[in-house]
């Protein structure tokens, strides 16, 4: 592990899931498991990175070989003492231990690290396997296997927290529940490591998630954005997309239950929501123009009685839908919204959060036409695909949502402006998307004199 460690921290800052860009990592390994194969050593190092002010926690799976892994180029890390360093879920002898950990519930004792595999069903024998391109926070390995399986697909996470990750308890629960709204969970991986941060010493996380690969399927934001193009149009796919999103919310409600909304779960809510305003108007000038009038539609939701409170998926987009020749829409990546702590990612919260992202994710569709083509006005598009969801939701789930218009605008809001911060750090030409939703919500929620 010693000769390994100096081989990464250049080679991490080039990879899209380091978190810190700009930034050369100052790492130190804190834990380590190994497993000697045919192929060569198998490690999965925990790395902390402490260059960026607050440190990051890191999952990096190494398979160490004493020749050249062919048509590995693109994952080679280095070399060290005559050892040919790879990027594990790019290499087949990492792909295979890693599922068959998963499928026979396998207990590794590594140094200051403890994992167990979890099996739900058999995933297969490997045939092959390969990496999916283009995720910017995880590694996702696709796996041929055996029989009549279908394929699978295991999500390594990069980034490790401390607690459960509800991309892999919720959709476990929804598994469990029948629910043919999501990829069936097969398994899971978890650990426990050396925190000297916490009162007990320990942390545990998951580590990584295998479920069906639905082949075939089609992105919604693709499908989408090509039907907006051709001016088709998508009132019949949204509204089934709502009925799917509410179908997902009933199976979770009864599977993992509901909460009522007390004074506390709303104030909390809200103290994050006025965290993100005041984040926004610091970097996000055009933001700050409006930030007197969203704390005033947040201070009349706050006097409002609010729904249940339950498991919801947290960041819902179109991005996070794939639609399936045998399912229809099915829903994906339950992990939450990025910039919140994981554990307030699994709290009980308001499923109109996630109606909100999703008819954000319309009003991108428009946007996002405007930016290839200014002279192309999407906006009725946007407008109608966003009113047929809601028709969708409220017919499948039987509760008219539209009766909370206040609470749903003010989730709508809070979305735009975590928009607004990202397009800010990322895409400033992109901020008049989310800066328009802006102005438009708060003219029409902002309280009225009296």
């Amino acid at each position: 592990m010693s000769t390994v460690a100096p081989s990464l921290a250049g080679w991490m800052a080039r990879q899209r899931w380091y978190a810190t860009k700009g930034r050369t990592p100052a790492i130190r390994v804190i834990g380590s498991m190994e497993a000697m194969l045919d192929e060569g050593l198998v490690m999965t190092l925990l790395v902390i990175d402490e260059a960026p002010d607050k440190p990051v926690l890191y999952q990096i799976p190494v398979v160490a070989r004493t020749s050249p892994l062919p048509g590995g180029d693109g994952a080679f890390i280095g070399s060290s003492d005559g050892l040919y360093l790879y990027d594990g879920p790019h290499d087949p002898a990492y792909a295979e231990y890693l599922l068959r950990s998963l499928a026979t519930e396998s207990h590794i004792q590594g140094s200051d690290i403890v994992a167990d595999g979890h099996r739900v069903s058999d995933p297969g024998r490997v045939l092959r396997s390969k990496v999916l391109e283009g995720e910017q926070s995880n590694t996702s390995i696709i796996y041929d296997v055996d029989g009549d399986s279908p394929k699978v697909i295991t999500k390594v996470f990069r980034v490790l927290h401390h607690g459960d990750n509800p991309d892999v308890t919720s959709q476990a629960a929804l598994t469990q529940g029948h629910s043919t709204r999501v990829p069936a969970s097969l398994g899971y991986l978890t650990a426990t490591w050396s925190d000297p941060g916490r009162d007990e010493g320990r942390a545990f996380g998951h580590l990584a998630f295998a479920q069906e690969f639905l082949a075939g399927s089609e992105d919604a934001w693709r499908v989408a954005l090509q039907a907006a193009r051709r001016g088709q149009d998508f009132t019949a796919e949204a509204r089934d997309l709502g009925r799917a999103t509410a179908e997902v919310h009933a199976t979770l409600a009864r599977e993992l239950g509901t909460t009522a909304a007390g004074d506390d779960e709303v104030q909390g809510a809200l103290t994050s929501m006025r965290r993100r305003i005041e984040t926004a108007s610091r970097e996000v000038p055009e933001v700050a123009e409006y930030e007197t009038a969203i704390r005033a539609v947040y201070d009349v939701v706050g006097d409002l009685p609010w729904p249940d409170l339950q498991r919801i998926h947290g960041d819902l987009h179109l991005g996070q839908a794939l639609q399936s020749p045998a399912r229809g829409w099915v829903l994906l990546d339950f992990e939450g919204e990025p910039l919140r702590p994981m554990p307030e990612r699994s709290r009980p919260d308001v499923t109109l959060r996630d109606v909100a992202g999703m008819l954000r994710s319309f009003d991108y569709v428009s946007g996002s036409l405007a930016q290839e083509h200014p002279r192309v006005d999407a906006a009725d598009w946007a407008s109608a695909a966003r009113r047929a969801f809601v028709d969708g939701y409220i017919a499948e789930s039987g509760v008219d949502i539209r009766a909370h218009r206040a609470l749903l605008d003010a989730f709508e809001i809070d979305k735009a402006v975590y928009e607004a911060i990202y397009e800010s750090r990322n895409r400033p030409d992109w901020i008049g998307i989310p800066l328009g939703a802006i102005g438009r919500l708060v003219a029409r929620s902002a309280p009225k004199p009296a």
